[in-house]
Order: structure tokens, then sequence, then C-alpha cells
């Protein structure tokens, strides 16, 4: 008999959701189990769950159970599937909502009998990747004027717990000038779920998203494969479809939770703050599936990632840092212009948006800057000159019209409603802008 039609019993022990298998002292089977291969839990005759092999030590295999270890004894046998975790993956998926085993957890029609491609596979060859220069375009002001993203980039949203990050980021879902958006959640009370799909659906979005959801009363384990669910299908769409993707990701501290409770579960020795030492290359893995592919379409990664206490150093944005093209702060209810970065944006700012572009970027955020300076001022009961009052009013118009997080403009109108701001709050020959630009764009 074919050993991955046999079932192995001989199970050591049961940690959390890891279970720990001892196989036979055969060399044979032992060249047969693969890493991250599937494995089907038996008990009572029937199946009880999937599990996916995650360590293999010599004739000890260590398995990640996906519906949790619950109810599971060490009676129970296990069943080698001899092939990887695979998400589905055809047209059919556009408007479904999956779980983190990847099953559909929607009313809509079966797709057991629809194509499916591997999870997991490697990064795309460098040589087949095309230098970032095309915007995705997000009508938020505060990032399509003054930190564009820009397709293949990956780019964290850096905030704290209470922010309203997931509510910025179910608009940049909404209004992205992309093909395809898949959505990954990950650990996210039911509140936070039904406020994704009832976003997506009356803004009429749904049928170009793809939803890929762990809840926080859903088994750990699962965390750990919603993005890589995601990013495989993004990966499909962009090559197989040239479409171009955005793929939104909340919340990656979660996800490095999940693979630190593993991690304890699986007795690996702990690194910074009791996050895995692996951690950097586990980000790293999925962060660089983001790619403009050659003669194809492209991925880009744009994930909330939170900072507990307020701490930037905390080993995940710190190490997501490293990896990234940047970030969005996302601060006091606002994306802070002097805490966001897009390193990316020098590749499309006047090359794919308009002349003025940069000069009103630059200028906007220095004034902007000397604004914030005089309220200091103002605060600390000095002295302030007429300019400085200018300032003021610049400043408090410029949080207004440009950083509350339900502003939505185009770029171009997000352009000349600066030159308005600018006109309102100063003379002409107060601003510092190339002559030629002002007596274009100034307003009349």
């Amino acid at each position: 008999m074919d050993q991955y039609l046999t079932r192995y019993s001989s199970i050591e022990s049961i940690v959390g959701d890891i279970i720990n298998l001892r196989l036979p002292d055969d060399p044979d089977i032992h060249r047969t189990v693969r890493n991250r291969d599937l494995a089907a839990i038996e008990q009572d005759g029937s199946v009880v769950s999937l599990a996916q092999i995650i360590q293999l030590d010599h004739s000890l295999v260590s398995l990640q159970i996906f519906a949790g270890a619950k109810g599971i004894s060490n009676q129970a046998s296990i069943r080698f599937l001899k092939e990887p975790m695979r998400a589905v993956y055809s047209d059919n998926v556009l408007g479904r909502i999956f779980n983190g085993s990847g099953n559909a957890i929607d009313s809509g029609p079966d797709l057991s009998l629809d194509p499916k491609v591997e999870i997991n596979g490697p990064t795309v060859n460098p040589i087949n990747r095309v230098l970032a220069s095309k915007m995705i375009r997000t009508d938020v002001p505060m990032i399509d004027v003054f930190n564009c993203l820009v397709e293949s980039q990956k780019i964290p949203i850096f905030s704290v717990s209470g922010e309203p990050y997931n509510k910025f980021l179910a608009r940049i879902g909404i209004q992205a000038d992309a093909d395809v958006v898949i959505f990954a959640g990950l650990g996210l009370i039911f509140d936070d779920y039904y406020f994704f799909k009832q976003s997506f659906e009356e803004a009429g979005v749904m049928n170009r998203t793809v939803m890929y959801v762990n809840q926080a009363s859903d088994p750990v384990v699962e965390r750990l494969m919603v993005p890589d669910l995601a990013l495989s299908v993004a990966e499909r769409f962009a090559v197989d479809e040239s479409k171009r993707v955005l793929v939104l990701i909340t919340d990656m501290t979660a996800y490095a939770d999940a693979m630190k409770e593993i991690g304890i579960s699986m007795e690996s020795i702990p690194s910074n703050r009791g996050y895995m030492g692996d951690l950097y290359s586990q980000l790293a893995r999925r962060y660089e599936k983001a790619c403009d592919f050659k003669g194809a379409g492209s991925i880009t990664i744009l994930s909330v990632t939170t900072m507990p206490g307020g701490d930037v150093t905390h080993p995940v944005p710190d190490n997501t840092g490293y990896i990234t093209e940047g970030q969005f702060y996302l601060h006091s209810g606002v994306i802070d212009p002097f805490g966001s970065l897009s390193r990316l944006k020098q590749f499309v700012i006047e090359k794919e948006t308009r002349e003025d572009h940069g000069q009103i970027m630059n200028t906007m955020i220095r004034y902007y800057s000397e604004g914030v300076d005089a309220e200091q001022k103002q605060a600390m009961a000095f002295d302030l000159s007429e300019f400085d009052q200018k300032l003021l009013r610049f400043s408090g118009e410029f949080r207004k019209q440009f950083m509350d997080l339900d502003v939505a403009l185009p770029l171009e109108k997000a352009l000349d409603a600066c030159w308005h701001l600018l006109a309102e709050c100063f003379e002409k020959d107060e601003v510092v802008i190339k002559q030629n630009l002002k007596d274009k764009y100034w307003p009349k």
C-alpha cells in the first residue's frame, strides 16, 4: 500500500495547535514526507481537520492543525496527502470571501472543481521585475499629492490600537484605481470583518475584490495562511491576466504574534521580545511578493502594522521598516506628513503627474511645518508676526482640507486645491515656487 494512504497513529504530543508525530524508522517513508505538505487528521473514522507539516526532525514530524486541536486525542491518526496547500484561483473567486484554510465562507456557489494554485511559492526572479514607474491613484490627498503609492511598492501603515486604520484601508480599497483588490484580514473581530464586507458591497466594488479573513475566534494557525493565500492568488492575477493587483493586509503585527505563539508551542528559542529569530525573513518573504512583472501586471502591497504602545522600535515595525519602501504614519486620526514617506514617489512625480506636482508638494509641506512652529510659538505666548498669522491660518486649513481622512479628491483637483489654499493665505510674491508655474496655475 502507498505509504501516503497509510494512517499513522503514533502521536507523541499535542501542544497548542501542534501535533508531534513519530514516524516508523523507515528511510523510504522519511524521503516522501515533505515539509509544508498537507495531512488529514482522522478520528472515529472521519476527517476532523487538515494540517500542514511545518517541521521535520529525523523521524519526528510537527504539524499545524488548521481547525485547532480542540477535541483531538492522542489516539487520532494522521494520513499524509502528498500535496501542498493550494488556493482556488479562477475568475469565480472575485466577489468571494474565504477563511484561512482557503474555504469559501459566504453563500456563493461551490468552488471545489475550480482550478487551484500552490501557495508559498518562491518570489519572482529579479530578471523578470520591472523598475517601478506607474502610480496607483487612491484619491487620498495625503497619499496622491505628498507620498504617492507606486505600482509594485510594498508599504505599511504604521499606527496604534484605536486609530481608524481599518476605515482608512477600506477607503483605499474602494477608491484605488487597481484592477483587482485582494483583502487579507488577520485576527479581525467580527465587527471589523463585517465593516470591510459591508463597505466593499455598498461601494459596489465587491466584483473586483477577493477577501481572505481570519477572525479572532478562528484558529491561530490559519492566521499564518491568510497572507500566503492572498499573495498567491494575487500573483496569478498579475502574471496570468496582466492585472494591476492591490493587496491590503491588516494587521501584520497579529501575523507576527501568531508566529510567536506557534514558535512557543514548538519550544523554539525566542529572540527579541519573545519573537522568533526568523521574524525578518518571514516578513520579507511575504512583502517581496510585491512586483511589477515584465510583460504582465503588478502586485502592490499596503499593510497595516500596529505598534504596541506606539513604539516604533518594537520588533515588528522595526523589521518592517528595513523591508518596505517607506511608510504611511497614521497618528491622531490623520496621516502625519512628518512621519510618512514613500521612497518611490520620485519615479512618478512630474513623470506620470502634472508638472507642478513636485513644487506644490514641497511648498505645502514646508509651510505646514512653519505653521506648526507658529502654533507652538502661540501656545508659549510669543509675539507672532503678520506672516506667522498667515501660517497659522494655512496650517489649520491644511489639516481640514487635506489631512482629514474623509477627504476624497482626484490628484488634479487636489493640486488645484493646493494652489487655492496658497492664494487664500499668502500673497503671490510670498510663495516660493517657480515663477512659470505660478503664472500658469495661480488662481485668477
